[in-house]
């Protein structure tokens, strides 16, 4: 790993070096992706420098315990030394070890995140709704931006389903652990008896695919357009702006009538269908490395019941990692790092289990 490291840093060197060459900086995208390079090894020389520190105060702290010094003040220092030194290196090095761990290369990338109501009718499409607020808070916390895409409402304002995308550095990273099935537990708008349901909604969330990640073939498009229409069948304009788009080899159909403009509509529809292909890819991909399903945190199963939110008892359980929390309210308005910084310290020490294994 040492030796890893120090391969990695005459590499941050060369870097920092080429960052202040013209050639370079005039180049935006040559400069942008080195950047983003320099950007993901930072944290990582940061805490290799600090373990080169600590071990230096080790070494030091030994080389005079076991050069026979006799001042018994400075031999308690030493010891005192040595022994907080050896607990820092220990920490030092487990921290290195899990940022070493192999990045996910879509990890910096935007998301579409697609909700869909499922058991549970119209208060499942109300929960619908109440997800979409929280993860757009999270984004607006965040500084990042969202943008629906395509949304299919009802009249009590939920969502059949909604497909949104969020921007921002790092999104995805932050993101894909909320794939699968969320529950809810809490008496619905629409109960008058105050009976608590239970209702379930799917999420999935997408890496936003470029034209460059995934390569469309025209004439594997049929492209439909028809006259939008609004929550209980009103038609909300007279012209067919709305468009349907399928996938003629997977059978795929993407749907979007949000803008008054077809152009509009149609590039958002592209935009859900390259992602929604891009994930099937990374899907067999994935099924065909049997160790990286082990080691996953529940990121891409859209059937696994993931998390509960029981909102008579303000709680909400998620089931992969056992986090119990009880503020349920705070986590609905879109505070969720608590949840998701426990989810991918969970999916790292998973990955590193693994690699011992392998090892």
């Amino acid at each position: 790993m040492l030796e890893k490291l120090r391969q990695m840093e005459e590499n941050y060197l060369a870097m920092q070096e080429r960052m202040v060459d013209p050639d370079v900086i005039s180049d935006n995208q040559q400069y942008a992706q080195l950047m983003r390079e320099y950007k993901h090894m930072e944290p990582i020389m940061e805490k290799y420098h600090a373990y080169l520190r600590t071990q230096q105060n080790f070494t030091e702290a030994k080389e005079l315990l076991d050069s026979g010094e006799t001042d018994p003040e400075l031999r308690e220092m030493a010891q005192a030394e040595l022994e907080s030194s050896k607990e820092e290196l220990e920490q030092l090095k487990n921290d290195l070890k899990r940022l070493l761990l192999p990045k996910n290369p879509d990890d910096d990338r935007n998301v579409i995140i697609e909700i869909r109501g499922g058991a549970g009718g119209e208060e499942a499409s109300l929960f619908a709704a109440s997800l979409y607020r929280m993860y757009t808070m999270y984004a607006e916390s965040r500084g990042w931006k969202q943008e629906v895409l395509s949304a299919n409402e009802t009249e009590l304002g939920g969502y059949k389903e909604i497909s949104f995308s969020i921007l921002g550095d790092g999104a995805y990273s932050r993101l894909k652990y909320e794939s699968g099935v969320h529950r809810v537990q809490r008496v619905p708008e629409t109960e008058s008896q105050g009976r608590i349901h239970t209702s379930t909604v799917t999420v999935a969330v997408l890496v936003e695919a470029d034209e460059v990640s995934v390569e469309i073939n025209p004439t594997d498009l049929r492209i439909d357009v028809f006259r939008a229409s609004g929550a209980g069948g009103q038609h909300i304009n007279k012209t067919e702006s709305a468009v349907r788009i399928t996938h003629i080899p997977t059978g795929l159909v993407v749907e979007c009538q949000d803008e008054r403009s077809q152009y509009k509509n149609k590039d958002k529809a592209m935009k859900i269908l390259r992602s929604r292909l891009y994930e099937q890819m990374l899907q067999e991909q994935n099924d065909k490395i049997a160790s990286e399903r082990k080691m996953q945190v529940g990121t891409g199963d859209r059937s696994e019941r993931i998390r509960t939110y029981n909102f008579p008892q303000g709680r909400m359980t998620d089931h992969r990692i056992g986090l119990t929390l009880y503020r349920l309210e705070d986590i609905m308005n879109g505070n969720l790092d608590e949840v998701l910084d426990a989810l991918a310290t969970a999916d790292e020490l998973a990955r590193l289990a693994g690699q011992q294994e392998e090892a």
